[in-house]
């Protein structure tokens, strides 16, 4: 294991039916490759050392006397060597044939046999193979990581193995099997490999039997699959892959994290009167390799839906999600008025269409709410003419409020030099603003829809009392990169041209309060990404700090990977640190957060999802990236 990440792979060889010579020869051949990609542990098919189709053949004393000489030759072979391999063979014991699986490393092995032996498909196990029915639990030690394993049927009972196995404390569990290929049966298998590692909070390595297998009755293909928590790292395809095996780096960090933070895991353990074996530690205390290269796929973005073909479907459930948490509070209230503050910005605009959605399906007129926009010192005539268009094409009321002779006569009155841009000359245009919103929705008896972001709770970017402050935040649980592809998304799907024109350009403006002047030719000069750093990396580190609960080190090692010719190394340190400033020193404003709904797994609620001290220090935090900052 390096960073807390271990290489598998899950492997499907050609074999020959009953000639285990030839298959332990193909088996010790892959072994020199995987180990030159660095896996540590590989699982192999069911049965693969004489093939998983020789019928009454396993009866057979030569077979099985066979399989016994390729045990050795495997232990030979893996001598002197760090990768662990698990190989399928048939074991003859105590006067029965056990279908068995082989844990192989340093010359060494265990054996698991195989419980669930079905007699319900075409091959018939039952007629050579006999169960296990000792209830003891074997989890094993490997590279600093434990592991179960079960075998083909073991998975699709209704209480498998490995359910037991990772409330003992396997992190990774691997499958031996030899499914045969039909209509559908892929799709279902995936599925529930996804879906074991999803329920059990581990990693789950499955490998079918495939090219040799006897096509007398059934076709067997050599499916394999890798998956973590619920998510597919990577698959093969015998029939179609050049190679015969898929390797993936899975996140054994993240997975002792999840169950840490999973507090039902431990109990559902007590429960059952599982001791779990897990190891004391979460995570390994080495330093880190940072030169380790992944074998898995970090996602920049992870707020952001990756699948385009479900980018519908994942944009309208996070729409729904805002749009009933919206109506539920209108409802509970008594409520049928909104005041919205309009810059033309990404956050106010997604603000907007979600209250005009939530209006629409209430039956409430979209004139019930109040579009402010409120023009000032830094305003810009692009995002002026946006915002007009949003509310005007939306059919909300508009109201047009300027506020700089309001923040002049604000400035006389406490003597501030309206020449020094500082902040006070910004947070008194928030403030202002924020004032105008609040009276006006008590002249209308309706609320202020908060339009500030998760991201911008995490770095406290937000007036205090100023724009931090609204009567519901709808867009609380919304990252700035997930704002951005909501409005784009709605600028695809409204039939609107001119609507759809204007929220494709509020996507591609530059992230900005508008808070100082604006640049000799009307254009937004103070930017906010130029001061406080990209939105797409404070994103990466909210995601992997509230998430997983990762230290910088950490953070930084995955974001190298995630946007590697994007950014220099120094540029993420530079950023990093600044997140992990601003998350510490900002606290206070999200102690006192108005109420809004949670969208996806990461929120800044103080009232259920992150609860830390104002005071809380972040020297250890600092320490650790000032270290990185002086190697890098």
């Amino acid at each position: 294991m390096t960073n807390g990440f271990l290489r598998v792979a899950a492997v499907s060889p050609e074999v020959r039916v009953a000639d285990v010579d030839f298959n332990v020869g193909q088996i010790i051949a892959l072994i020199d490759r995987l180990e030159k990609d660095g896996v540590e542990i590989a699982v192999f098919p069911e049965l693969c050392v004489t093939a998983y189709t020789c019928a009454d053949l396993f009866h057979s004393a030569e077979l099985l006397d066979a399989a016994q000489t390729g045990l050795k030759k495997l232990l030979k072979a893996t001598e002197g060597r760090d990768i662990t391999i698990i190989v399928g063979l048939p074991v003859y014991d105590g006067g029965a044939v056990w279908n068995c699986a082989a844990i192989i490393s340093r010359g060494r092995y265990d054996i698991i046999r195989k419980r669930y032996i079905p007699n319900y498909n075409e091959f018939y196990e039952r007629r050579w193979f006999a169960p296990e029915t000792q209830d003891d639990l074997q989890t094993f030690e490997v590279a600093g990581v434990r592991i179960g394993v079960e075998i083909c049927e073991d998975l699709w009972v209704t209480l498998p193995p490995s359910c037991r196995l990772t409330l003992a404390g396997a992190d990774v569990i691997f499958n031996l099997s030899a499914s045969d290929e039909l209509i559908g049966k892929w799709q279902y298998t995936r599925s529930l490999v996804a879906q074991q590692s999803a329920r059990c909070i581990c990693g789950y390595v499955y490998t079918s039997a495939g090219r040799g297998e006897s096509s007398t009755d059934l076709v067997f293909t050599g499916r394999g699959m890798i998956a973590e928590r619920g998510t597919t790292l990577g698959e093969m395809d015998a029939r179609t892959d050049s190679d015969c095996y898929v390797c993936a780096d899975i996140d054994i960090e993240a997975i002792r994290r999840d169950r840490m933070h999973t507090t039902t895991f431990a109990d559902c353990a007590r429960a059952n009167g599982i001791h779990s074996g897990m190891p004391t530690g979460v995570i390994s205390t080495e330093p880190m390799d940072l030169t380790h290269r992944l074998r898995r796929y970090v996602d920049p973005h992870p707020f952001v839906p990756s699948d385009p073909e479900h980018r519908a479907e994942r944009c309208r459930e996070i729409v729904g999600i805002q749009t009933a948490a919206l109506a539920q509070r209108l409802s509970a209230i008594h409520c049928s008025s909104l005041v919205v503050g309009i810059s033309g910005g990404l956050d106010s605009t997604l603000a907007l269409l979600v209250a005009e959605r939530t209006f629409r399906s209430l039956g409430i007129p979209a004139d019930k709410i109040v579009g402010v926009t409120m023009p000032g010192f830094g305003t810009t005539g692009r995002t002026y003419e946006n915002a007009l268009t949003l509310m005007r094409r939306l059919g909300v009321t508009i109201r047009e409020i300027p506020i700089a002779d309001a923040v002049m006569q604000h400035f006389r009155d406490i003597g501030h030099d309206p020449e020094n841009h500082d902040v006070t000359y910004e947070n008194s245009q928030a403030r202002e603003r924020t004032q105008i919103l609040m009276d006006i929705a008590n002249q209308t008896g309706g609320i202020v829809l908060g339009t500030g972001d998760l991201s911008e709770l995490a770095l406290g970017w937000a007036t205090y009392n100023g724009d931090h402050m609204s009567m519901y935040g709808i867009n609380a649980g919304v990252p700035k990169t997930l704002v951005r592809y909501l409005v784009e998304w709605f600028a695809d799907e409204t039939a609107d041209n001119e609507l759809s024109i204007a929220l494709k350009d509020v996507a591609d403006t530059p992230i900005s309060p508008e808070l100082t002047p604006a640049d000799a030719d009307g254009n937004i000069k103070q930017r906010t990404e130029d001061l406080v750093g990209p939105y797409e990396l404070h994103d990466f580190f909210l995601y992997y700090t509230l998430r997983f609960g990762f230290r910088p080190a950490r953070i930084f090692y995955l974001a190298r990977h995630a946007f590697e010719g994007e950014y220099a190394d120094s540029v993420i340190l530079r950023w990093l640190r600044e997140f992990f400033r601003r998350f510490f020193q900002q606290q206070f404003k999200r102690s006192c957060l108005p109420d809004g709904p949670k969208v996806g797994s990461v929120c800044l609620s103080p009232r259920g999802d992150w609860r830390m001290p104002s005071d809380a220090s972040s020297a250890l935090w600092l320490a650790e990236i000032d270290e990185l900052i002086e190697k890098f």
